[in-house]
């Protein structure tokens, strides 16, 4: 028996329902600050003066660099966790080849003709069938709050705060997401959904979402003026281990 091959007669294009969805609810995370303001303030003493480094190597005098502002500030990042299941069928019309003196061939109470074969001295007889497949798609996405893919080792793993939802709310108040509340729902949807194109019928399908966490990570801003030049730059520092952003 030869390999299926795909119908050629034109086929009156399939309507099928909305794809079933499961989406769980957001949830919210705020990691507790580990390193208080002091220790911010000693680290950039340690480094203001390669801030405004110039040619590679000439540092300013530490004394003409200013501290402007000090703020603890919050950055958010997006958890997002998804998977697209179907199980359906497809039809195909599977070719074999027979002797070129049979005349017919009766399969499943069914009688087939032979049709002359593009081989020399061959016919086939073709057989309507079904085939049932599987298709599962998966993805985990980390985003920051504009809603762009980030890695995942930018978020450390860290204490949350014991009311995260109402400390969210009060950073919201400052600092909106920028990303909106079902935004990576569809970002992950359109990244796994895809039905395939030859579905003939459905037997089940889902998308769903097992997993969507907004965390604020807190960072101290520091914000320095070279008195010399006056000119400003900003520094970040990650509020959970001090490291320089």
């Amino acid at each position: 028996m030869s390999a299926p091959i795909a119908e050629t007669e034109t086929q009156v294009m399939q309507v099928y329902p909305p794809i079933p969805e499961k989406i769980a609810d957001r949830k919210i995370i705020v990691y507790k600050t580990l390193i208080a303001p002091t220790v911010i303030r000693l680290t950039t003493e340690k480094v203001k003066d390669r801030l405004f480094i110039k040619f590679g190597f000439l540092k300013p005098d530490p004394d003409q660099i200013q501290l402007v502002s000090f703020e603890k500030d919050y950055e958010a990042y997006i958890i997002v966790d998804g998977r697209y299941f179907i199980d359906y069928y497809r039809s195909r019309v599977y070719a074999i080849k027979v002797d070129e003196k049979v005349q017919e061939v009766a399969l499943f109470s069914q009688t087939f003709k032979p049709e002359p074969a593009n081989e020399p001295s061959t016919k086939v007889i073709r057989i309507e069938g079904e085939e049932r497949l599987v298709h599962e798609a998966k993805a985990y996405l980390v985003l920051a709050s504009d809603g762009q893919e980030v890695s995942s080792k930018r978020i450390p793993s860290a204490p949350s705060e014991e009311h995260s939802r109402k400390l969210a709310a009060e950073i919201e108040n400052t600092k909106k997401l920028e990303i909106l509340p079902n935004e990576e729902v569809d970002i992950i949807r359109s990244r796994i959904v895809k039905r395939p194109p030859e579905i003939k019928r459905v037997v089940n399908e889902l998308f769903e979402v097992m997993e969507r966490v907004v965390i604020y990570t807190p960072i101290y801003k520091v914000k320095f003026r070279n008195l010399k030049t006056d000119e400003i730059k900003t520094v970040r520092f990650d509020g959970l281990t001090a490291k320089l952003l």
